[in-house]
Order: C-alpha cells, then sequence, then structure tokens
C-alpha cells in the first residue's frame, strides 16, 4: 500500500519532533508575544510600538551557509541554531534596531525528532541570548533532495527603531572613531574556503591542534558571538554613529557600508591579534594576506563609530559586559572607503 511514509515523510516523527523543542523555544519568549492556538502564525503584539514617535520596522534573513556540513560531520547540532540567530539579529542591530521576533526554516531529507529538537532548540537559545523572542516556523522533509543525514536551515527576523534615532553612515564625519569588537571566532562565513583548506591539507576535525587548546572541530563549531543586546546598551550609554557587522566579504568591505561618500576609515592592523584559527587556516591552506581579509573576520565580528570623545566609555562599558573591545582605526577625510594603514 502506498503511503506518504512510503514516500520517505514521516509526520508522526514531525510531531514528535514538536513535542521535544516546545519547551526549549518557550524560554525565549517575550511578553508581546501572543499565542495563536492555530500554529499556523506567530503573533506579536503591536501595541507595543504605541510609544514611539515613529516606529520602522526593519528585516532581515539570513543561514549559516556550509558551516552545516561540519555539524553534521560531527554529529553535534544544538549549536547551529545560535549561529542562524546571530547572523539575522546581528544585521537588524547594524541601523540601531532592537530585534523583537525571528522564524525559523528547516529543511532536511529525514527528519530525526531529536536532531530536529537539538537545531530548534540552538534558534531558541540564541533567540534568548539577542532578547528576541522565536515566534514561529517550519521544518520540511525532503526525501530524495537530500540526504537522510542532511540539512539546512534560514531565518528571518524583525526588529523595530526610531526613525530619527537610525544610525548609520549619515552620522559619521572624520574624527570619529572605528572600535572593533571580538569574534569568538570564525563566525558563519568563509566555510567553503575552511572545507578547501580542510580538504586539500588532510587536515581531520578530530585532531587536536595546540595552538587552539581544543580539537579543529570544536574550535570550527565554536557559536557566533551575538551582540545585538551588547551594541543596543551602548546606544542607550553612549553616543554611536554607525555599526557594522562583519560577515561574508571581510572586515573592510563591510565597514565601508556605514561610510558616507566623503570619508575613508583607516584601519590599524597592529591594534589586535586575531585569534589562532585564522593563522592555522592561512598556514595549511596557504591562503594570501588579501583572500583572508576578503573572506573571514579575523577576529573583529562588530565594529562600532563613536565620536572620539566617547571612544573609551564605549570600550568601557562593551569590556564590562564581556565584549572584548579596542580601538580599531579612525575616521578621516576621504572616499567611502575602509583600508589598512
Amino acid at each position: 500500500m502506498t503511503s506518504y511514509a512510503a514516500a520517505g515523510v514521516d509526520i508522526e516523527a514531525g510531531d514528535r519532533a514538536v513535542e521535544l523543542m516546545k519547551s526549549r523555544v518557550a524560554r525565549s519568549r517575550r511578553p508581546e508575544v501572543v499565542d495563536d492556538a492555530s500554529g499556523f502564525a506567530g503573533l506579536f503584539d503591536a501595541s507595543a510600538f504605541l510609544h514611539y514617535r515613529r516606529p520602522l520596522l526593519a528585516t532581515s534573513t539570513d543561514g549559516v551557509g556550509t558551516k552545516v556540513m561540519l555539524a553534521q560531520r560531527l554529529g553535534k547540532h544544538d549549536t547551529i541554531g545560535i549561529d542562524l540567530v546571530g547572523m539575522v539579529v546581528d544585521d537588524l542591530v547594524v541601523c540601531g534596531a532592537e530585534p523583537l521576533f525571528m522564524t525559523d526554516y528547516i529543511a532536511c531529507g529525514k527528519v530525526v525528532p531529536e536532531r530536529i529538537a537539538d537545531i530548534v532548540g540552538g534558534v531558541a537559545e540564541g533567540c534568548r541570548l539577542a532578547g528576541c523572542a522565536l515566534i514561529g516556523g517550519e521544518t520540511a522533509e525532503h526525501p530524495g533532495a537530500m540526504g537522510p543525514e542532511e540539512y539546512d536551515l534560514a531565518g528571518a527576523g524583525t526588529g523595530v527603531v526610531e526613525a530619527d534615532e537610525l544610525l548609520g553612515p549619515h552620522r559619521v564625519v572624520p574624527g570619529d572613531v572605528v572600535l572593533g569588537l571580538a569574534s569568538s571566532g570564525v563566525h558563519s562565513n568563509g566555510y567553503s574556503l575552511v572545507r578547501h583548506v580542510i580538504s586539500t591539507a588532510g587536515l581531520s576535525l578530530e585532531r587536536e591542534l595546540p595552538e587552539l587548546g581544543r580539537t579543529l572541530g570544536e574550535e570550527l563549531l565554536e557559536p557566533t558571538r551575538i551582540y545585538s543586546l551588547d551594541c543596543l546598551a551602548l546606544i542607550r550609554e553612549t553616543e554611536v554613529h554607525a555599526l557594522a557587522h562583519i560577515t561574508g566579504g571581510g572586515l573592510a568591505a563591510n565597514l565601508a557600508r556605514t561610510l558616507p561618500d566623503d570619508a575613508d576609515a583607516l584601519l590599524d592592523r597592529g591594534s589586535w591579534t586575531p585569534p589562532a584559527i585564522f593563522e592555522v587556516l592561512a598556514g595549511h591552506g596557504k591562503v594570501p594576506q588579501t583572500e583572508m581579509d576578503r573572506t573571514f573576520n579575523l577576529g573583529v565580528g562588530m565594529c562600532a563609530i563613536v565620536p572620539a570623545g566617547q571612544a573609551d566609555r564605549a570600550m568601557e562599558l562593551l569590556n564590562r559586559r564581556g565584549v572584548p573591545t579596542w580601538m580599531l582605526g579612525e575616521v578621516v577625510a576621504g572616499s567611502g572607503q575602509a583600508r589598512f594603514r
């Protein structure tokens, strides 16, 4: 007898995955979340915006790229969701928006309830760390299109910012300083190059490297640092002109997006030491500096551009919150570029 299960889709497994993830998702709840008994949509009470003069909604969507392939190889699925949240909410906060809620989407070859619950549990934990709610999502089984152990995930987030408090290039002026906020490692960009280096250099994910103090796999699966609450605290307590989330394209390219056409950011490469994982990748893969620069964050996960007089206060606040921060460079007259001197 032909059935959906015979075609490779296990409805009962999907239902069990939902039950397993419920308690984890609940930990990300915000008071504005409204329950929808049908479960078809996530609801958020928009009356929370009534105290805004002119609220702007901000939205962002992203995934985690081929980092999921390393999670699958190592059988560790409980942190990849944190990476997803970091990629989404830290794009939102760049304009000054407070992340409010997220939804996620998981496509997989076979629903294994415990694995799906681990993935979604990571998303919920990321949302908790970001101060936003996970209000909905979807898991889709794609037998034949994906192998039984394969999956991919993506997410979308929504935030809100007061119109006259929007951050960006229009606030940046020569004389401002650029602060570097440390990354937790590679984050979630450049993993196609990472996997190429692993393959061509014959590296093992299970190999413990002295310079890392743990296995290569553990280092590469380190979750993306989530900056949203730290950046929102910085915005509340100091004057911030712009933020830049350092993702695909590297430090200079992402920072340039926050600069006006008449200003440059001059960055001091000697102001920080990139984490050891980047030296490992460059050395074993024979990757030139120019390629490292345009592929990886090199230890800088976020940049803040602030007036020079606010720099010490801003650095003290972020370091106190556990985000290592330093003076990375300065803004000078120019043509909208970020460059190393």
